[in-house]
């Protein structure tokens, strides 16, 4: 027997620019591709169930193109290192690869799944398959990581350019013996009531339709406009790259390269002030892994400790309204209604749906970014703790505070016509725009107009934003002293 290599998939469901799969498929040995559920890989954050849904197709679509290659993804369910040393037993591979993960639980798993398998004398190879600057290679001047975003961007700036995407592997030499596999169904990933149909009406994971979603952003006028648009949730202004990106059906280096190939296709050195704009963004999410893996313990505290003495508010009847998309307040509401039926948010609304929770309704961000992991597609350990502590200000870079946002205002200014409130609260979509940011305010005949009686097809406001503004300011002033 020449010899089999193990490639276990984790986050890299994808056959271009893998360098597992293409160290694995090097030398002419026979590959195993795996693929292992671990329900408890990190016990505080299983996948939640958007997520699930999503792992369900990419699976399937990560087996297709694998078997396109020759291969056949083998699935099975269980801890990660028993499951190995299992498939080691059954196959006698004497080579396991994998590419790395960054949350601290994983790191702690895998650092000890590695260490007994090269005591049993296996070759184990870890690449970085996910990220742009690896975590531990970034630091500051005092050999510090980085809390603030712009040091951070403009020391990646200063780096070697980013390394060119592997090519896609075209074929995989599979095992010459029977390998025993479990099914996706068997999985469950699925849930049985069915509410996911919904979401996969927006959606089609897998690596192919990745690439695809990248080259038509890249070829639309999102790109050219991205800094212009990214902000009104009304257009089709961002990439929706973020679920691919986080199981990986594409890379970091790939998005990044496509962007400055489109650029030479136009010809043009370097991409415009639009492109560099969303290049930044990329650099945003570096940043969060890079926050997650100095301070581990922050998917659950604050970064900032004076934060644990916050007073936060304990109301499940308000949670639940906040959850449902019935705040009464239009833009707040439509962002959660977005978020339920299609497992994704628009970035800006995200940052005026946490802001109403943690600040208007002074309930922890922890319950919001909870929710949050549970609905979204792409809920990312990393990027929904950054993003929840930036809104909280109890963060790395965080917004301070008594920066409060004004879901009227941001409204207004964000979605001046209601397209985008129309479209996910439809009992408002006859109302003006001019009525339409904050329906209370209408007069009655003006809702009568729109088929609307307001506490039977829209709730009143859940709170007065002029009041609970007041009450978050001193809420804040009371950990200050």
């Amino acid at each position: 027997m020449d010899g089999i290599t193990i490639v276990w998939f984790r986050h890299d469901l994808r056959l271009a620019d893998n360098p597992a799969l293409q160290f694995a498929c090097a030398g002419g040995r026979s590959v195993l591709p795996v693929y292992v559920l671990c329900r408890g890989a990190d016990p505080a954050w299983p996948v939640g169930g958007a997520g699930r849904v999503w792992l369900h197709h990419s699976l399937a679509a990560l087996a297709e193109a694998l078997m396109q290659a020759g291969a056949r993804l083998i699935i099975r369910e269980g801890e990660p290192g028993k499951v190995l040393q299992q498939l080691v037993d059954e196959t006698g591979a004497t080579q396991i690869a994998w590419n790395r993960l960054y949350e601290p639980a994983i790191i702690q798993r895998d650092t000890a799944i590695k260490a007994r398998l090269e005591q049993q004398g296996l070759t184990v190879k870890t690449f970085n398959a996910s990220v742009l600057c690896e975590p531990f290679a970034i630091h500051n001047k005092q050999g510090q990581p980085f809390k603030v975003f712009t040091p951070f961007w403009r020391h990646c700036q200063r780096l070697e350019p980013v390394a060119a995407p592997l090519p896609r592997v075209k074929q995989i030499r599979p095992p010459a013996i029977p390998i025993n596999t479990l099914t996706l169904t068997e999985l469950k990933l699925l849930p049985v009531s069915g509410w996911h149909g919904s979401i996969m009406t927006h959606w089609q994971p897998g690596c192919e339709q990745a690439e695809r979603q990248l080259q038509r952003f890249l070829g639309s006028d999102a790109l050219a406009a991205y800094l212009d648009n990214r902000d009104f949730p009304g257009l089709a202004g961002v990439s929706k790259l973020s679920p691919y990106l986080h199981f990986g059906e594409i890379s970091s280096r790939q998005v990044w390269h496509g962007v400055h190939q489109q650029a030479r296709a136009t010809g043009q050195l370097s991409p415009s002030k639009q492109a560099a704009g969303y290049i930044r963004q990329l650099y945003w999410r570096e940043f969060a892994h890079h926050l997650l893996y100095h301070f581990p313990d922050t998917p659950a505290h604050p970064l900032n400790v004076q934060y644990r003495r916050f007073p936060w508010r304990d109301d499940p009847c308000q949670l639940r309204a906040w959850q449902q998309g019935r705040t009464g307040y239009p833009l707040v509401d439509a962002g959660m209604r977005q978020l339920w039926h299609s497992g994704w948010m628009h970035n800006r609304v995200r940052m005026v749906v946490g802001s109403f929770l943690v600040k208007d309704l002074l309930l922890p961000w922890q319950v919001g970014a909870a929710w949050f992991w549970d609905t979204l597609v792409d809920a990312d350990l990393a990027n929904n703790t950054l993003g929840w502590q930036w809104v909280a200000g109890c963060g790395a870079d965080a917004a301070p505070y008594f920066r409060i946002f004004n879901p009227v205002l941001q409204s207004q200014k964000f979605d001046a016509d209601g397209t985008y409130i129309r479209t996910w609260l439809p009992e408002l979509a006859h109302l003006d725009a001019r009525h339409i940011h904050a329906p209370w305010q209408a007069d009655s005949s003006t809702l009568a107009r729109a088929g609307i009686t307001l506490g039977e097809d829209y709730p009143p406001p859940l709170v007065d934003h002029a009041h609970a503004r007041q009450a978050a300011l001193a809420a804040l002033a009371s950990i200050k002293t």
